[in-house]
This record gives structure tokens, sequence and C-alpha cells, in this order.
């Protein structure tokens, strides 16, 4: 991932809304949910929640897929694993034993 991706990412994430629905869609991964299943759960207007899909959807953090009458939104997990590399690369200065505790909070999750 390039910084200006990266940066388009965290932008799009630096908002409760949008942070929300990606947490959301993160949890109903591999299934995703429909935008306005999405706006009913986080309680916002669906033309709302029709701009924020938008944003996150243009900074490569979700997909959205028509089914019938609905459109589904699913998390980019490839966009979310790009990007948490970025983040911790260089983590600790090539000494893997400093990383060790947040590697450890990953593991059970993943």
């Amino acid at each position: 991932m390039e910084t200006d991706s990266t940066t388009l990412a965290l932008g799009a994430l630096a908002q409760t809304t949008r942070l929300d629905t990606f947490r959301l869609l993160v949890r109903h991964e591999p299934d995703g949910l429909p935008a306005g299943e999405i706006a009913r759960q986080l309680e916002v207007p669906q033309n709302t929640m029709s701009a924020h899909l938008g944003i996150l959807a243009r900074a490569g953090l979700v997909k959205s897929e028509r089914k019938s009458r609905s459109i589904i939104y699913r998390a980019d997990l490839d966009t979310l694993r790009a990007l948490t590399l970025f983040l911790v690369k260089d983590c600790c200065a090539g000494k893997p034993e400093l990383c060790a505790p947040l590697v450890a909070e990953l593991t059970p999750c993943c």
C-alpha cells in the first residue's frame, strides 16, 4: 500500500459513522449487509449512509454488489490487511520481540 492510498483510507475512517460502518461490515464478513440494514443498525438516515458508503468505497475499504433490488456492502479485507501491514511493517526497528504483544492480540481474532 502506498502513502497516498493509506492517507485516503485513514481519512475515510477518521469519522465516527464511517468507522462504525466499516467495523460492522468486518463483523459481517463474508456475507456483507444491504445498505438499508447498515443504516438501520447504526441509526443513520439512508441518504447519509449512502454518502458514507461512497467515501469508504472510494478509499477502497468496502466493495458493493447488486443482488436483486439491494446493494450488498462488504469490507475489503485485502485493503484492511494492506493498511495494517503498512502501519506496522517497520514495527520496533526489526526487533520482533517488541511486537510480540501486538501479534498476540491479533492472533485470536484472525
